[in-house]
């Protein structure tokens, strides 16, 4: 009992010892109040942003069309989100045609809600879906994201703490939780980043999957597996696009999260290990599937694609197993996979993304490289979208 103890203590100690050294480092990257902002976007990241040319974003500038913006001493102008966003909505209330520049739901379009999932940690789910909020954020998308995962990536990377910002309450658990749930507007957290609000994750979702069979004996209403679409049928609304971060397990968190969904991207990093523990993660979702299905879920996807993850061009292995997918699930394979790259790892360590970081951060080849191979996943993914809303 004595050494058990110790160990006890030495866990709880070392856990103080962490939470201390990640406050320091937060207040070291985001003094003074450790919150995260986001950058400014030169003139050629927004023109590019806005779908527009340099020039003609210029032009725009001198004809007083739109709002002047920040500018150096030496002319250079630079835009916030915001800026974006203002920017987006003068050139839509005078386009010919609807939706040029905000491309996001209109009358009749159901909200597209994403799952990223896989059986497998490791997979790159929470990068995948933080990348492709934040891209269609910047493209003017309303788009909220679910973090599902009692580990909490997808918050931190927000830059709230959740061991102590929502240590007891104020997490997405709060809104689907059987006992007195509350309704989903009081969970939702507005990020630093324009365009994007947070359902926040937590240790306390771990009790909905503790709690679940005990709810399924008592016949509690509505299932585990409606409990988060009823949640955000009160704010889907206020969406274009609902991102889920599943956590690493097919549990009942990750099948109410499908059960709500209408797009799902498994992601996957193309070695033989991952591939075999896909091959398990597909056939107990299906077979967990029609248990549901027969129970009285209604699933109905607009698609399901394999996102190949942490891609080596020029690994031997990895293209073979590359073609190996194509040839087995063809077109569900994304055409774009999501490049390995320094710029994603590194960015990752001051709890960011590619899209935060400023370019002179990095070698400009290394950075462009990264930039270039996320946004041909993240508008692949838009495209997704838009050919649901029968565009």
């Amino acid at each position: 009992m004595a050494d058990l103890l110790h160990i006890n203590q030495r866990v709880r100690e070392n856990a103080e010892r962490l939470t201390a050294a990640l406050e320091t480092h937060m207040r070291t990257i985001f003094a003074p109040d450790a919150r995260k902002e986001l950058r400014l976007f030169s003139a050629g990241e927004a023109a590019d942003l806005l779908g527009i040319s340099a020039s003609f974003l210029r032009k725009l500038h001198f004809d007083n069309r739109i709002p002047d913006v920040h500018t150096t001493p030496g002319g250079r102008r630079h835009y916030s989100a915001q800026d974006l966003r203002n920017v987006r909505e003068i050139l839509e209330s005078t386009a010919k045609t609807p939706g040029a520049y905000m491309k996001g739901r209109r009358e009749g379009d159901k909200v597209q809600v994403l799952s990223f999932l896989n059986f497998k940690g490791g997979s790159g789910k929470t990068t995948s879906s933080i990348h492709t909020a934040h891209r269609l954020a910047l493209k003017g998308y309303r788009v909220l994201c679910v973090d599902i995962d009692p580990q909490a990536s997808l918050t931190t990377l927000f830059g709230y703490r959740p061991e102590y910002d929502f240590l007891q309450s104020g997490t997405i658990y709060d809104a689907i939780r059987y006992d007195d749930p509350v309704p989903m507007s009081e969970v939702i957290q507005q990020t630093f980043f324009t365009g994007i609000d947070l359902a926040p994750g937590g240790l306390m979702l771990q009790e909905f999957e503790h709690e679940t069979p005990q709810a399924l004996i008592g016949n509690i209403q509505p299932p585990f597996f409606s409990r988060m679409a009823t949640a955000l049928e009160e704010v889907e609304a206020n969406y274009d696009v609902i991102i889920f971060d599943c956590p690493p397990q097919l549990g009942y968190l990750t099948m109410s999260a499908l059960c709500a969904s209408t797009g799902v991207l498994i992601t996957i990093v193309p070695n033989m290990l991952d591939i075999a523990s896909m091959s398990q993660f597909l056939q107990m979702s299906a077979d967990l599937l029609d248990v549901v299905s027969d129970a009285g879920a209604v699933m109905q996807f607009d698609f399901l694609r394999f996102l190949i993850n942490r891609y080596e061009p020029n690994d031997g292995p990895q293209q073979q197993v590359v073609s190996f997918l194509r040839q087995l699930f063809e077109d569900e394979v994304m055409v774009a996979p999501m490049l390995k790259s320094t710029a994603i790892s590194d960015a990752g360590l001051t709890q960011q993304t590619v899209y935060e970081v400023e370019r002179s951060q990095f070698h400009r080849q290394t950075y462009d490289r990264a930039v270039d191979s996320l946004n041909q996943v993240n508008d692949e993914i838009e495209a997704l979208i838009q050919q649901a809303w029968g565009r």
